[in-house]
């Protein structure tokens, strides 16, 4: 008999479930130095208000630039989070049964998860394509992006283009989504091994 573990394709979900965490890691780094700078941002720009007399103020767009932090960060981590199951689960009843049957709830959750990141992912393509003021009519159609926008929208203060943001956590968000995937081939796995196995 074969020392192969069993499922679809093991060896290659390993090799690409270490690639994924790796980069998923990665971001997860990236995601928190710009949650860092956003803090050390808002520390400096409330000491500049509180200091105004002093002839000092706040860092002009400090709200613009925190929001893009923020959202960037949030889209970094969840690959992270996905990768090593840390997303909120209820299991009350779950531990009461068999472990075939854990595993096949945890790929339904797996599914459900990658379902709504490719919801999310796509929306999110949508909305930066409505504010991506750039590419010609005929690629702008190849690549689903529609109709290209009269004008830039910018944030108020910086006059920063808003598709920036969108851009940024594009990048998380398709990342989340192909992480997604990923997971629910690695419950398949699970579910004919006919238990969880560890997260490498």
């Amino acid at each position: 008999m074969s020392d192969r573990p069993k499922g679809i394709a093991p060896l290659a979900e390993a090799r690409l479930g270490r690639i994924l965490k790796t980069t998923a890691k990665w971001l997860a780094y990236f995601g928190g130095v710009l949650l860092t700078a956003a803090a050390i941002m808002t520390i400096i720009s409330i000491a500049g208000r509180a200091m105004i007399w002093a002839g000092f103020g706040p860092i002009p767009g400090d709200f613009e630039l925190v929001e893009l932090s923020v959202a960037v960060a949030v889209f970094s981590f969840l690959p992270w989070s996905q990768i090593n199951r840390g997303q909120v689960t209820v299991d009350v009843l779950v531990d009461t049964f068999p472990p075939r049957v854990r595993a096949g709830l945890g790929m339904a959750g797996d599914t459900a998860m990658a379902i709504a990141a490719s919801v999310i992912a796509w929306r999110m393509w949508l909305g930066m394509g409505e504010r991506i003021p750039m590419g010609s009519d005929t690629l702008r159609t190849l690549l689903m992006l529609g109709d290209k926008p009269y004008y830039t929208e910018t944030t108020f203060i910086l006059r920063m283009p808003v598709w920036y943001g969108y851009a940024l956590s594009m990048i998380g968000a398709a990342f989340f989504a192909l992480v997604c995937i990923y997971t629910v081939w690695r419950a398949a796995n699970w579910t004919i091994r006919g238990q969880e196995g560890p997260i490498l």
